[in-house]
């Protein structure tokens, strides 16, 4: 099962620990849901999902605030020695001296944030989203093209890196070569990003390893990019017979999802680069509600209905 340290949490949005004395590094996020606990700081504690972020917002806080301490200790001993990974209470709110009492002896962290409690809750389940996406790795190179994620992919040798660097040159963007980590933030998206390791360096047979950002500024690089668009590169067989005309879209599978496809022929002479932006800026217009190939076949039927009506009829 795939984790997230909360300590990485803490860090990323800016969170304020007003527990400093508890140590959060043994601290995992498994789940990319939140839960904020309103029912069971009334005592209903069934079916408490207890694994999730706990986040106690302006409603809870001002329940809290007129509930007599004789029945809200027993609520806030029961709500924290059940294991939760930790509290985080938002809108400038603060855990009273109970709350932070009981924290200590259950070792729960106790985080704050300035932020209202509806942008807090979004931001931080997008962020656990992307973070705990299921993922994979795959050999490809992953370039933005005129904000198309176009991942180029193909037999070991067969030119991904160099048309990556010829597209970096005409100004668009790599964001990784040789391995593509994938998520599936969605059912609809997939995020790719480079491994740590190899992050913005390219490898080119004959001359090695170059960094892309030192080389062509960071302007040329991108940390994370949606998967729109795949381009398979394979040798030019002349027995197999290559889509023309484009009607029918191919699409290729990742971790569930579907993205559209195209396989290129490699001959001598082909530019790349050309072709790939040619497909990504297509792949766009499509988008967009224009597709050419449908716009040429249209045109034909109308010419074809034309010559088949007599003369004189309208």
């Amino acid at each position: 099962m795939s984790s997230v340290p909360l300590t990485k949490l803490v860090e990323k949005l800016n969170l304020k620990n007003v527990t400093p004395d508890i140590d959060m590094s043994p601290v995992k996020l498994t789940l990319p849901d939140i839960n904020r606990p309103a029912l069971q700081l009334t005592g209903y504690f069934d079916h408490f999902d207890s694994e999730r972020v706990q986040i106690i917002g302006y409603v809870e806080y001002t329940y809290l605030e007129h509930l007599p301490r004789e029945k809200k200790l027993p609520v806030y001993e029961q709500f924290l020695a059940s294991k939760i990974p930790c509290v985080i209470y938002t809108t400038k709110t603060e855990p009273d001296e109970d709350m932070l009492e009981l924290a200590h002896k259950y070792q729960v962290p106790v985080l704050t944030t300035t932020k209202t409690t509806s942008s807090f809750m979004a931001e931080i389940i997008r962020w656990l989203n992307v973070e705990l996406a299921p993922c994979i790795s795959i050999h490809g190179v992953l370039v933005d093209v005129y904000g198309e994620g176009v991942l180029i992919m193909g037999e070991s040798g067969i030119g991904k890196s160099e048309a990556a660097l010829e597209l970096i040159k005409r100004g668009h963007r790599l964001v990784s070569d040789d391995v593509v980590e994938l998520r599936r933030v969605s059912d609809e998206t997939l995020i790719g990003s480079a491994p740590d390791i190899t992050r913005h360096f390219i490898e080119l047979r004959g001359i090695g390893i170059i960094d892309v950002k030192t080389l062509f500024g960071v302007e040329s690089v991108k940390n994370t990019q949606s998967i729109d668009l795949v381009i398979k590169l394979e040798e030019w067989d002349k027995e197999k017979e290559y889509d023309r005309l484009g009607l029918e879209e191919e699409y290729t599978e990742f971790l569930g999802n579907k993205v559209v496809c195209h396989s290129l022929p490699i001959r001598p002479g082909r530019n790349l680069a050309v072709i790939v932006e040619s497909a990504a800026v297509n792949h766009r217009q499509k988008k967009m509600g224009y597709n050419a190939a449908q716009e040429l076949y249209n045109r034909v039927q109308n010419s074809l209905a034309k010559r088949r009506t007599p003369e004189g009829e309208e």
